[in-house]
């Protein structure tokens, strides 16, 4: 079936415009109330979770679920600011019916989305999303007056998850002797990730930490980590960590003010985790650099590559019953450590295996050498079917033959905004900048 509303992370968009608006926001919450009271109960009444990031309209939609899920006769518990990953963690922890998250993730302050986690803090099954959606299509109503839910805040959600995230760093571990520059991005992290890093022992300097509604991903965190490098150097810091708005992003920046992207941490840490014992094999993505693969396979690690999204590693790491796998976002999962994405988490995994070995972040990573690759994402006219697109699909071709073996194409849509992603990989950057642009240039707008 096709989904109406729920893209591959959630339900997102521009606060105010449809479909988040406070109205179908209390709709949707009425419609997966329904659904989850079916089904997964506990004493007999369905129980849900929601957080949310530091975005200003999340306090509108925050109360528009809350009404929702109450006239669907199910009790709310609210977290208030909390990373994404936490909701999962405490929805599981607590045995709840579902988790809720307010938040658009990396985008800036005036979107915002609604995700789910089930009962086992993972993404919610198409089957269920789609009964929600199906929910939705009907007239809301009103359980009787004895039934309506309550709402109630959770206690020390903060603290919980800060005990979780350090519990998945080895325990003989510690982090004194490290200078850390923490930053994140104005997020629901700026509260959590500085006390676990502080807790563990390294000397923490915060940035990205004073939201004010209005500047969630302004200039800093995983998708701005230039602020973070600054930093770094200015703070003379081993190493630096960015997170984004929700926190199940992750970006490095070692003591030079080098960038790390979730495609060179992803291998640092396969490969740290090799020295321990096998690994099974790894999941990436289809824009997962080549260098990567290649690496892999010299290890003699399988790699598989899944659509772009956390959804499709997770999909593919249980299909073939894997643990590890990441995309060069930053979105990296454990799934001996949590049941989701997690930066702080991710972050924690990078940090062991550099006190394991002694070495540094640009050390670690000293064998590998990505491929340049070249990204150009070009919002789509209304309408516009890149697939069917003759001249689009004639410059495809073109740029692969002239590339041939030392380079690749991928076009794709976002999942999460209106925009076509056109990435080309070649020998080198100022190339693969020029092929991709030229790719870029032939949609109309």
């Amino acid at each position: 079936m096709i989904r109406k509303y729920f893209g591959t992370d959630g339900i997102r968009g521009h606060v105010g415009v449809a479909p988040i608006t406070p109205e179908f926001v209390m709709r949707l919450g009425y419609a997966a109330g329904t659904i989850l009271t079916r089904s997964h109960t506990r004493d007999g009444k369905a129980v849900v979770l929601i957080g949310k990031d530091t975005r200003i309209s999340g306090y509108m939609l925050e109360a528009a679920l809350e009404a929702g899920f109450s006239a669907a006769g199910v009790d709310v518990m609210l977290a208030g600011p909390i990373p994404t990953p936490a909701v999962a963690y405490l929805t599981r922890a607590l045995r709840l019916s579902a988790g809720v998250v307010i938040s658009a993730s990396h985008n800036p302050y005036h979107d915002n989305g609604i995700k789910f986690f089930s009962a086992q803090g993972t993404k919610l099954p198409d089957a269920v999303e789609l009964a929600i959606e199906a929910e939705l299509e009907m007239p809301m109503t009103c359980v009787a007056s004895g039934k309506l839910g309550k709402a109630k805040r959770l206690d020390d959600a903060q603290g919980r998850y800060i005990e979780f995230c350090k519990s998945t760093f080895p325990s003989k571990m510690d982090l004194r002797g490290m200078k850390i520059v923490v930053d994140c991005a104005h997020g629901a992290a700026y509260h959590i990730a500085p006390d676990v890093l502080h807790e563990l022992g390294a000397d923490v300097i915060t940035i990205g930490n004073a939201p004010d509604g209005l500047n969630i991903n302004d200039g800093f965190g995983a998708t701005a980590p230039k602020a973070l490098a600054a930093a770094v150097l200015a703070n003379k810091a081993d190493v630096g960590i960015a997170l984004d708005g929700d926190a199940d992003r992750l970006i490095m920046v070692d003591d030079t003010g080098r960038i790390y992207d979730g495609d060179e941490l992803l291998y640092i840490m396969v490969k740290d985790r090799s020295s321990l014992g096998s690994v099974k094999g790894v999941v990436g993505t289809l824009m997962t650099n080549v260098a990567v693969e290649h690496a892999f396979n010299n290890m003699g690690t399988p790699f598989v590559r899944a659509k772009v999204g956390d959804r499709y590693i997770l999909e593919a790491l249980q299909e073939y019953g894997w643990l590890i796998g990441g995309e060069g976002s930053g979105h990296m999962l454990f799934l001996d450590k949590h049941t989701t994405g997690d930066g702080i988490i991710s972050a924690l995994q990078v940090l062991s295996a550099l006190k394991r070995s002694g070495k540094t972040l640009a050390q670690s990573a000293s064998d590998i050498s990505l491929r340049p690759q070249a990204l150009v994402n070009v919002r789509m006219p209304t309408a516009f079917d890149w697939q069917q697109s003759d001249e689009l699909l004639a410059e495809k071709s073109r740029v692969e033959a002239e590339i041939a073996n030392s380079g690749r194409v991928l076009i794709r849509a976002s999942g999460t905004e209106p925009l076509l992603r056109v990435m080309v990989e070649a020998e080198n950057m100022a190339l693969a900048q020029s092929l991709a642009r030229r790719i870029a240039d032939t949609i109309p707008v």
